[in-house]
């Protein structure tokens, strides 16, 4: 999400009192190519307080060709120098103990206005923390193939997420197969609230507050937030890079209650963890309402339910297993969950 020290129109004031009317915890601000110090911030009123951390999306702006952003999360420096050399950009962040997101890595381009793809292309990096597997301007770009569709996406939001791109989940399987560590999924609002005039007309391409209604990262942290900004902070880093996390669009309904375990010999584990395979495993997925949910391994659906609120499996067999929710809302079946993955070895 950018403010107004880059090419959004909001200030980080802004930005929190919207957050705080969209009812959530805490939202990461992370403009481009820039790194606001001394932002970090809780804002309270009366019971309710939400928490403002701050990052930045980098990228090279001399490339001839628009891409190669990545969301630096926890590094608490200025790093932008270093984006023309992808893998050294990475290697300093987390020298600075910092966490690394590459940010919409396939998007279309949006010929109405002109926009480019800001697609990721070094795919030699190793060391990043995770991918952005959902992006919701880049659906706009993908959904807004002509002036007539982007109005209608622009004035009814609510309508148009239905999903990921196909090509970048089966990016996020492929990776999480190569490389030699894990690949945490996050999702992004790349909220601008940019703001379209003309003549009389004028519309705001999604308000902030209705970015942070919509797609949200759901945290599993060992406490409720307590108000102590860096024992808060250090939580939530700690839960995103462990990926102890699911990610949900939020407009048809609230996905708390969700959640994705495996029980074994050795105890309960999450969305993140590592659990040995070979004594027997128990995956469980529970909803919070009857649903669609798929169980995948390795890239492929191994089970799948179309009216439940709980799916089950019992395995023996390593692997990388995630969850998939799907759900009705205004007569689409659409993406609703997309857990992390849990790493049977």
């Amino acid at each position: 999400m950018h403010t107004h020290y880059s090419d959004g129109t909001g200030s980080h004031a802004d930005l929190l009192d919207a957050a705080m009317k969209a009812k959530i915890d805490a939202i990461i601000v992370t403009d481009h190519n820039v790194w606001v110090q001394d932002m970090e911030t809780y804002l309270q009123k009366g019971r309710k307080r939400v928490l403002m951390l701050v990052g930045e999306e980098i990228h090279d702006p001399t490339r001839s060709e628009p891409g190669n952003h990545l969301l630096v999360i926890g590094a608490n420096r200025e790093l932008a120098r270093f984006a023309p050399k992808p893998q050294q950009l990475i290697d300093q962040v987390n020298t600075a103990g910092g966490m690394s997101f590459i940010a919409h890595p396939i998007e279309d381009d949006l010929p109405a206005f002109n926009e480019k793809a800001y697609n990721w292309d070094d795919w030699s990096i190793t060391g990043f923390t995770g991918v952005e597997i959902w992006n919701q301007l880049s659906e706009f770009k993908t959904r807004s193939k002509n002036l007539l569709q982007a109005l209608r996406n622009a004035l009814f939001p609510q309508q148009m997420n239905l999903d990921p791109k196909e090509e970048t989940l089966k990016l996020w399987d492929e990776l999480l197969a190569s490389k030699p560590h894990k690949i945490v999924a996050i999702a992004g609002v790349d909220a601008h609230a940019i703001q379209y005039r003309k003549g009389l007309f004028r519309v705001t391409l999604y308000p902030y507050e209705f970015h942070f209604k919509s797609l949200t990262n759901h945290l599993i942290v060992p406490r409720k937030l307590s108000g102590e900004i860096n024992a808060d902070r250090s939580m939530i880093l700690d839960a995103l890079r462990a990926g102890h996390s699911f990610l949900a669009y939020e407009v048809p309904m609230s996905a708390r209650g969700f959640r994705f375990t495996v029980n074994s010999s050795a105890g309960q584990f999450w969305m993140g963890d590592t659990v040995t395979a070979e004594a027997g495993l128990t995956f469980q997925i529970r909803l919070p309402i009857r649903t669609h949910v798929r169980l995948i391994k390795d890239g492929i659906v191994i089970k799948e339910h179309y009216d439940r609120e709980v799916l089950t499996h019992i395995t023996k067999e390593p692997g990388i297993y995630r969850a998939e929710v799907y759900i009705d809302y205004l007569g689409r079946h659409r993406a609703w969950i997309f857990s992390n993955p849990i790493y049977a070895v």
